[in-house]
Order: C-alpha cells, then structure tokens, then sequence
C-alpha cells in the first residue's frame, strides 16, 4: 500500500479571508403519495438549518452516519439542488438569488468529485471527451487547444495523457476516479466538493488518492469540502472537521482538537466506535454504545435531534433544541450539558494524524 505523505503542517487563515459561507440551509425534499393524483403527505429533512463556512485554501471535512445529510449539503451548496430555505454567499455574493445566466460563472469555480467512479462517468463518452465537456458548455477553447488542456490534465493527475482515446471501462476505478478529478479541475476552479472520493476504492488506492488531492490543493491553491465517512482520513486531510447528524450540525472544531477533546456525545460516540490497532489500548478503553436506530428525517426527534439515543440525555433535551454556540475558541458544540460531558470520564483514544 502507498503510504499517505507526512502531514502538512498546520494553517492558519485570516477571519476575513471566507471563501464560502453558508447560513440556515434547508435542503427538503417532498414525499408523495397516490396513484392517481398525487398529493405530498410529508418532507424528508434531509438538511436543516444548518450554518459553516470555509475559508479559501482551507479542507472542511464533513463527516456522520449515512443518510444524515452529508452528499446532499455538497449538493446543495452547489446548487445542483436548489435550497428550500437559506442562504450561500461565495466570495460575498449570494449564489442562491442568482438565475441559471447569472450562475455560469460561479459554476465554472465550484465543481465536485463524486463518490462512485463507475457511475459518474458516461460510458459512451470517450475519457478526453468526458474531460473535454466543461471545455465545451463554457466555450473556453476548441481545436487543438481543447485537446492539448486534455492531455496536460491528465498528465496532472497522473494518467497517460494518450488514454483520451479510451472509454471507461477500459479504466480501473483509481483509474476513474482520476478521470474525474481531471473533470472537476480542468477549469480552473477555486472550490471543490469531494463527496466520498476515496469510499468506493480500494484501500490500496485510497491513500494515492489522498496524496494527489493534497498535491493538486497545494499546487492550485484549492478550497475542499471534504466529505466522507473515515475518520482518520478526514483528521488526516482538513483543517477543521464538521459533524453531521440527521440533517443538523452538532459540533465544528480543529481536527485534532475535536479529535483529542469532542464536547458532543454523538462525536464521542463516533470516535469511540473506531478500533485501535495497539492491543493494549484497545482493552484499556471504554465504548459508547448507542441505543435504537437513527430517526427517519421525514419525522425527526423534537428538541435536539439525538436525545432519543443520548446516554446523558436529560428531560429537557427533548422539548428544545440546542443552538450551534461557541464554547471554547473555534470549537462550536449544539448541546446544552457539553460541560457535564466534556469533565466525564475519558473514553476516546485520539486518531493518530499520520
């Protein structure tokens, strides 16, 4: 297995210096019953109300359970879907007011890699005509400039650059994958959404793939919203990391703080849950055992969405829902008794970053 490269040294960023900044987000999508005449009988909450922001150069890592509403907020952010309710300022200006005209150009700085490499990807589509499309929809070059922007893309992410002529299926999935990443970057872009780049590879291609998305960030000065379900990956590549759960925000920190000090208890469950290699450590730890299964968004929990399987639940925490504040320095936590959990018993090993 390729290793993954050392880690980079920390970053800062300047308050003002926000590339993306997202507030009360909703993302509903109707649920529709009858044969006849349909009628919506409820919404699925896949989103809600949710607050983050990304500064430019930055990695925000996005991680929960499946279904909580991660892909969906990628999405929702590029407005592939468009928002119920909120709002997405890039660079100050509000992407959501915008017309399909007036989006072009945003479009061109924010694009996204998607989870499966076997079905983003048409199969009709030649590998340099599937690199070659945005090219094309955004009439930027033609010709022999179109071919030859091609081939160096693919020579960036690591492909033979005479490949242009093949189609996907003559591709391994590493292989596709790197398609599209040459996809998303040969505009040019600022911002990328990685929705589960590396979940559908194999293990021994994942970290290649983390080392070029940290490559191509350095060498393009690009902005990621990093979503996946690996927690160490995700320690490994962002700077801050944002927790998901049933379509609400419940904590946001530094990577390594939130990793060697999580305030929330769906966070602490999380960490607690991943095994250690070191036997002795393993034995000397506790485990939070969640209770019941995750909610249905479409009838989500009153008050805050995880008292129904909380260990420190109390009577309360079920008739309001807990604000996203600042508890400490950069580090925002959406429970009222974060300090009762935060002085309890430790019962996290922290995720070596390397």
């Amino acid at each position: 297995m390729t290793a993954i490269s050392p880690e980079p040294q920390t970053r800062t960023f300047a308050q003002a210096d926000t590339l993306l900044d997202v507030k009360n987000l909703k993302m509903y999508f109707p649920v529709r019953r009858g044969l006849i005449i349909e009628r919506v009988v409820g919404h699925v909450h896949a989103v809600d109300d949710i607050s983050f922001h990304v500064k430019r150069g930055e990695t925000l890592g996005l991680v929960g359970e499946s279904g909580c509403g991660k892909s969906t907020t990628g999405r929702a952010v590029l407005q592939i879907y468009k928002p119920t309710a909120g709002h997405v300022f890039y660079e100050g200006t509000d992407i959501t007011k915008l017309s399909t005209r007036a989006l072009i150009p945003y479009r061109r700085n924010m694009q996204m890699i998607f989870q499966d490499p076997f079905a983003s990807l048409d199969p009709r589509m030649t590998v340099g005509g599937i690199v070659a499309e945005p090219l094309e929809i955004h009439r930027l070059a033609r010709g022999k400039e179109k071919e030859e922007r091609v081939r160096e893309m693919l020579r960036v992410v690591g492909l033979n650059p005479y490949f242009a002529n093949r189609y996907p299926h003559e591709f391994s999935g590493g292989q596709r994958q790197r398609i599209g990443v040459a996809r998303a970057l040969i505009l040019d872009p600022e911002f990328i959404v990685c929705d589960e780049p590396i979940s559908a590879l194999d293990v021994s291609i994942q970290a290649q793939m983390i080392n070029l998305l940290e490559d191509l960030q350095e060498r393009f000065n690009l902005t990621y919203l990093f979503i996946a379900h690996d927690l160490a990956v995700v320690r490994h590549i962002s700077d801050r990391v944002a927790v998901m759960y049933v379509g609400k925000i419940v904590e946001v920190a530094d990577r390594n703080e939130l990793y060697e000090l999580p305030l929330h208890p769906y966070t602490r469950a999380l960490l607690s849950a991943v095994p250690i290699p070191d036997p002795a450590v393993e034995r000397g730890r506790s485990r939070i055992i969640l209770k019941g299964d995750v909610p249905s968004p479409v009838t989500p929990p009153s008050g805050c969405r995880f008292h129904p399987r909380c260990p420190f639940a109390r009577a309360d925490c079920s008739d309001a829902e807990p604000p996203l504040q600042e508890v400490r320095p950069n580090h925002w936590v959406a429970c009222f008794y974060w300090k009762e959990i935060g002085e309890g018993p430790d019962v996290i090993s922290p995720i070596s970053p390397n």
